[in-house]
């Protein structure tokens, strides 16, 4: 039996209100799925981890909305399996980082480039002291240990002599 995509349905993109968190159940009524399909997702999908309040509630953030949107899109809408729909969603996460910036965008960073080498160099010779100054503590510490090791071997252990155990006449222990 010859394999071909499943043809694609027609789903709807639903508006994301504007809020900073949601609870899984508003998530499942926008994306009209059910709360178990959303953390099923979870755990296939990397992508989606939402914050967990004290109590353990799922709290999406609108960027996690939006992934879980593309999910149900990629596996809905286009019929990708989960593992495809996986491999798509991390495609186009790592075009989107990889995208160049607008040429407006690049110009105005680079007038402040010469500004910003002299921070760098400025913070620079601030790490290079700060790693030499822990490499003559690393050195004296481990001269001092080194000391300390020698004269530790140097001296003898001395113990305590041992007591002859008080014996009573008798051989009780309460008597005087």
């Amino acid at each position: 039996m010859a394999s071909h995509p499943s043809p694609k349905r027609a789903v709807e993109t639903p508006t994301i209100p504007d809020r900073l968190y949601f609870k899984i159940g508003d998530v499942a009524r926008l994306l009209k799925v059910e709360p178990y399909v959303l953390r099923f997702w979870e755990s296939q999908f990397p992508q989606l981890k939402p914050n967990k309040s004290g109590t353990g509630q799922r709290l999406y953030r609108k960027r996690d909305v939006e992934i879980a949107v593309e999910i149900k899109r990629l596996v809905y809408g286009e019929g990708y399996t989960l593992s495809g729909a996986r491999q798509a969603l991390g495609q186009t996460r790592r075009a989107e980082s990889q995208a160049p910036a607008p040429a407006q965008a690049v110009a105005p960073a680079q007038a402040p480039a010469a500004g910003s080498s002299k921070k760098r160099d400025k913070v620079a010779e601030v790490v290079n002291k700060a790693r030499a100054e822990l490499r003559e503590i690393a050195t004296m510490l481990a001269s001092s240990a080194t000391m300390t090791a020698s004269t530790v071997q140097a001296q003898p252990i001395r113990r305590k002599a041992r007591t002859a155990p008080n014996e009573n006449a008798s051989g009780s222990l309460f008597d005087s």
